[in-house]
């Protein structure tokens, strides 16, 4: 996506990222980045937290008003669980004895749907 936003701004199309990789999303030098500390595939806010969303996507609208200089970023002020001590980058994508079995059968799967995908000609990528 940040190579994307990159290539509409040289065509003169002013663009916002919003995303949760901050550093691969500015190591693409995007023009304007809203930045959101939540677990990737959320930039935009917490799952139907309505409130949240909205005031995000106006931060993200501001920005690409008011950005001050090239190389923007803008990070929200949200925590992704204000009322608990439990950090959700201590279980991101953790492997452990807890979930070490799961994880192997779900991947498992994928490789299996993926090969029956190919082998219907439905893979094209």
């Amino acid at each position: 996506m940040s190579l994307v936003a990159r290539h509409l701004e040289e065509a003169g199309l002013p663009t916002v990222v919003m995303g949760s990789a901050r550093d691969i999303v500015e190591e693409c030098g995007v023009s304007r980045f809203v930045y959101t500390d939540f677990p990737l595939g959320n930039p935009v806010g917490k799952p139907d937290d309505v409130e949240m969303q909205m005031t995000i996507t106006g931060m993200a609208l501001d920005l690409l008003e008011r950005a001050w200089e090239p190389r923007t970023t803008v990070q929200t002020p949200f925590v992704w669980d204000a009322d608990s001590n439990d950090d959700w980058r201590e279980h991101f994508m953790k492997v452990d004895d807890t979930n070490r079995e799961a994880l192997a059968a779900a991947g498992d799967q994928r490789r299996a749907a993926q090969a029956d995908a190919k082998a219907e000609g439905r893979n094209r990528g």
